[in-house]
């Protein structure tokens, strides 16, 4: 499949307002992006469109060879893994859960398990745990991890059901740096497991070096799409902020930093 995510002319309205204006993106396979944007942008609004919780005012939206308006929406999101930092709105009812239970329980798209697990699932749960490190917390309670040990945990529950795309929503939201890079780390092994990542942030020093491909949003309308190092710029990234910002890069992340003002008192 060549075409994962296709947006022909997609727009949105929501109580007469354009939230999303003439989107037109396309995401390939082995292609793994990034969505920037500030607060307001429609970054979320995108998100719901591509797992079918929105349905756009205009346009044609495909995903996954399922065009929307022609296809069974329940057992395409089946396809989609989703993590998010707002995901922790649930953590009281995992926080005596184990971690493999924690894992498990995305098979069935559940907090908690309330169906049969085989055997096949408990090793399957193992053998996500160690691909992305961490092997070393069997056994352990959801309650008893860090705030980086968790996020990792919730995106291992989100590749159980073998989805083919895997949204990260600002799941850096709220972490200190050492357990931010402890997530960004296993950005490797998640590609590895054939996944397309859609990676939503506000700061471009968490683009890894998987990330292909970024996608920049103003209000609502694309302000620069592609290979991301054609799109950060000081130029694109300064239209996108509403501000003057610089970019350089280091071991192949981007980096931002502000273009100060000068005043004088005289």
């Amino acid at each position: 499949m060549e075409r994962v995510i296709s947006f022909k002319d997609v727009s949105w309205r929501r109580d007469g307002q354009n939230i999303l204006s003439e989107i037109n993106w396309e995401v390939k396979t082995n292609e793994h992006w990034a969505i920037l944007g500030l607060n307001g942008s429609g970054k979320t609004s995108l998100l719901n469109i591509v797992t079918g919780y929105h349905f756009s005012t205009t346009g044609n939206v495909t995903v996954l060879g399922n065009e929307f308006g022609k296809t069974n929406l329940p057992n395409l999101r089946k396809k989609i893994g989703y993590v998010s930092s707002s995901l922790e709105k649930f953590s009281q009812l995992l926080e005596q859960e184990t971690v493999e239970e924690v894992v498990v329980s995305g098979k069935f798209a559940s907090f908690g398990i309330y169906e049969e697990v085989t055997d096949e699932d408990w090793k399957k749960a193992d053998s996500l745990l160690t691909a992305l490190r961490l092997d070393y917390i069997n056994g352990k309670t959801f309650n008893k991890l860090s705030q980086g040990e968790k996020r990792r945990v919730l995106i291992a529950r989100a590749l159980m059901c073998d989805p083919q795309i895997l949204i990260l929503d600002e799941p850096c939201t709220g972490l200190d740096v050492f357990s931010r890079e402890e997530v960004l780390g296993v950005m490797n092994d998640i590609v590895q497991k054939h996944c397309h990542l859609l990676y939503v942030t506000h700061h471009i020093e968490e683009i890894s070096d998987v990330i292909t491909h970024v996608l920049l949003l103003r209000d609502g309308q694309i302000v620069a799409s592609g290979p991301k190092q054609e799109v950060l710029t000081g130029e694109s990234l300064s239209e996108a902020y509403k501000m003057p910002v610089n970019v350089h890069w280091e071991e192949d992340r981007p980096w931002l930093t502000i273009q100060q003002k000068k005043f004088s008192l005289s």
